[in-house]
């Protein structure tokens, strides 16, 4: 029978260290003098109570490491307890938010998707924002663990192919992901420093810079405006480009980088290939913007790297309505939301390393028809590809097609229309935050769909986050059977 008690045990504790976090907010709110600090009080003490007596009571069934039922359940039951419990400031605080408004708000923040139900920011207590983008924040350190630690070792996706590079864990997940998250820590918390202090020199106020900070390095995208990142321009924006690119990056890259191996950074074909995509789709979305406003070159290079750097990377900001900029500009942007950064970064989507893979894969099947006695071998960073790892690569590409189709379908019969349905579910399937069409796109937000559509994209940002397969294995009986 399956143990659930190391499972338990794990969600009490982080349950009770989300607990914790709401004292910060709690301490800005009491400090702006607005009343509303009892909310996080309240909502600290209820979130640590409950972790802290699931943790206690399953404390006597912990043991060295998980099974791998065990891993697939915790990683999926966490992404769901955490919101729940992030939700309580939503909905007894000033926002008084119904529940299928607070867990939205709440599971796009943890999740780092970004997608927003809420109005008039600028009027909220400082502490409703602070929360928002700690979960941003804790949310974003997560799933570098949840990256470089259980997706590997689930053979998730094709990141076994990581696994070698990163970190052995097989048989002792629990403490090496203690280990892994103490590495990371310092380079998150560093990246994030670094990012208020540039925010805070080009002029923005205190809370504003570290809000932003969180969300940047994050690359979740919670903004305190409703213009989201249009609050700001010029010198702003570019600083946002460059610490979004920065954590969009593989994070064991950063921790053999400190240790002295910069090689392995600089050579990463998924890093040089991230980057070029970048700058291929900076050169046309700038030609396009430039020739439509040849006067104002500067700002559309600015407005286009800043923007399609958002969206690419799936932070989600916003610094200007490109709802405007056309059809073929606003077609990429779906397109380049499907793309994402790079394995082990804070950043969602499809990813580098899968097209990479998908791309060598259909050359190899080509080589095939025209050689067909002929042995070919796909090959990655150098590396020989088992037919496993391709396999899962290809799981993961049918399986994305096929929810994003049945997502998009589900919605459209809610009562959304063709390009809030398709938009939707892609976005919120890739955690990038924005859709697309004058509700949910640039300059809207999700306010103003049905619970219903609300709960489905609720759904798809915890299938996205953790990769589909991790959440669907649990779903079959077979799972449950061994």
């Amino acid at each position: 029978m399956l143990d659930l008690r190391p499972v338990g045990y794990v969600i009490g504790l982080l349950v009770a260290v989300l607990g914790v976090a709401m004292l910060l907010p709690m301490l800005v709110d009491l400090a702006e003098n607005r009343g509303h600090w009892p909310v996080f009080a309240q909502s600290a003490l209820i979130t640590t109570l409950a972790g802290g007596l699931i943790a206690g009571a399953c404390a006597n069934g912990v043991k060295e490491g998980l099974t791998i039922q065990q891993t697939f359940l915790l990683t999926t039951l966490v992404w769901i307890a955490l919101p729940l419990f992030g939700a309580l400031p939503f909905v007894l605080g000033e926002t008084d938010a119904r529940f299928v408004d607070a867990f939205f708000e709440a599971m796009s923040g943890l999740t780092t998707t970004g997608s927003t139900v809420f109005s008039g920011l600028e009027d909220m207590p400082k502490g409703i924002l602070l929360w928002r983008g700690i979960m941003q924040w804790l949310g974003g350190i997560g799933i570098i663990v949840v990256a470089m630690v259980f997706l590997p070792e689930l053979r998730v996706g094709g990141m076994q192919i990581f696994k070698s590079e990163g970190f052995d864990t097989m048989g002792k997940i629990l403490p090496r992901a203690g280990q892994i998250a103490s590495q990371i820590s310092s380079i998150y918390l560093a990246l994030t420093m670094a990012c208020a202090l540039v925010y805070l020199g080009l002029g923005m106020g205190a809370f504003d810079a570290t809000v932003h900070a969180l969300t940047t390095v994050s690359t979740g995208g919670f903004a305190n405006y409703d213009a989201s990142f249009g609050a700001f321009s010029g010198p702003h924006e570019y600083a946002a480009t460059l610490f979004m690119i920065l954590a969009a990056l593989p994070f064991v890259r950063y921790v053999q980088l400190i240790n002295g191996q910069s090689s392995p950074l600089l050579r990463d074909s998924q890093v040089l290939t991230f980057l070029a995509t970048i700058v291929v789709v900076l050169v046309i979305m700038s030609a396009v913007l430039v020739q439509t406003n040849p006067q104002f070159w500067g700002d559309s290079v600015r407005q286009a790297l800043f923007n399609l750097t958002s969206i690419m990377t799936g932070t989600g900001y916003a610094s200007v309505d490109y709802m405007g900029w056309g059809p073929f500009l606003v077609s990429m942007f779906f397109f380049i939301g499907l793309i994402g950064g790079c394995a082990g970064s804070t950043t969602c989507s499809i990813k580098i390393f899968r097209y990479q893979l998908l791309f060598a894969s259909i050359k190899m099947q080509l080589r095939k028809i025209r050689s067909p006695n002929g042995v070919f071998v796909v090959r990655y960073d150098r590396r020989r590809v088992d037919q496993e790892v391709l396999s899962s690569v290809m799981s993961f590409f049918m399986f994305f097609v096929v929810t994003l189709g049945l997502l998009a379908v589900a919605l459209s019969l809610t009562g959304l229309d063709f390009i809030t349905a398709v938009s939707g579910a892609a976005t919120a399937l890739s955690n990038v935050g924005p859709g697309l069409g004058d509700q949910i796109g640039p300059a809207g937000n999700f306010g103003g769909l049905n619970d219903t559509a609300k709960w489905l994209l609720a759904i798809a940002m915890l299938l996205g986050r953790l990769e589909l397969l991790a959440v669907y294995a649990i779903l079959t009986v077979n799972f449950w059977r061994n």
